[in-house]
């Protein structure tokens, strides 16, 4: 089962608050509407979306996330690192659009 620090690698993604890198990947939601990542995101999942404020830490520990890729070459605000570092959350970054990290997501985990 892959963990964050593989897709890290395999994807090539830019770590900008390491988390516990060790965590398995069990799939992958996209959303950029927190309210639709509460109400159906799972356990484990890696979360994809445009959103850089500190609300997506709160989402990512209420719902056990993996981890949060935020794309199309945007930063997590400095409260967001702030916030994701005391709740040990990873958050990754990519200049990739959207659609090509989450076909890259989805070809690895397939051919797991």
């Amino acid at each position: 089962m892959l963990k964050v620090n593989d897709v890290i690698e395999k994807i090539g993604l830019d770590i900008r608050v390491s988390g516990d890198m060790h965590k398995h990947v069990t799939g992958c939601y996209i959303s950029d509407l927190l309210s639709d990542v509460m109400a159906h995101s799972k356990d484990g999942e890696l979360w994809i979306t445009l959103q850089t404020h500190p609300n997506i830490v709160a989402v990512a520990v209420i719902k056990g996330l993996s981890c949060i890729v935020i794309t199309n070459g945007r930063f997590p605000e400095p409260d967001t690192v702030k916030k994701a570092e005391s709740e040990n959350i990873t958050i990754l970054t990519t200049p990739k659009t959207t659609f090509e990290t989450a076909g890259l997501l989805y070809n690895l985990l397939r051919s797991e």
